[in-house]
């Protein structure tokens, strides 16, 4: 079979790639899925999973936490949810008064709104 060219830093992996970069068995990553909110790789038509870069990186923090330094998955968790929390959230751009809203305005509203009450 031919090598597998090398992907750009940016691209999205799969679920066999990012087990293979890391060594760790693809049920491993799945079962860190149910226990680590944080890590949510987007899931295409037929649950397959592609991991961001931000995503592959998570996996890389949680396995030198859990493998390396000794932590336990819920001392992992704790953590990870203290950064969470620790991080602040942007402010949203207000408008002034009687003045319309343009689209793209109300979109990054909506999604600051969201991403703070995922986070309470």
């Amino acid at each position: 079979m031919a090598a597998v060219a090398e992907k750009a830093a940016s691209a999205f992996r799969t679920i066999g790639e990012v087990s293979h970069d890391t060594g760790l068995p693809q049920h491993i990553l799945r079962y860190w899925e149910t226990r680590f909110p944080q890590l949510r790789p987007l899931q295409r038509a037929g649950k397959r999973r592609y991991y961001r870069p931000e995503d592959v990186a998570l996996v890389r923090r949680i396995n030198a936490l859990l493998n390396h330094e000794g932590y336990t998955v819920r001392g992992v968790q704790k953590l990870l949810m203290s950064e969470t929390r620790a991080a602040p959230v942007p402010a949203a751009p207000v408008p002034v008064s009687g003045a319309p809203i343009d689209p793209a305005s109300l979109k990054s509203i909506r999604d600051l709104l969201a991403t703070a009450l995922a986070r309470a």
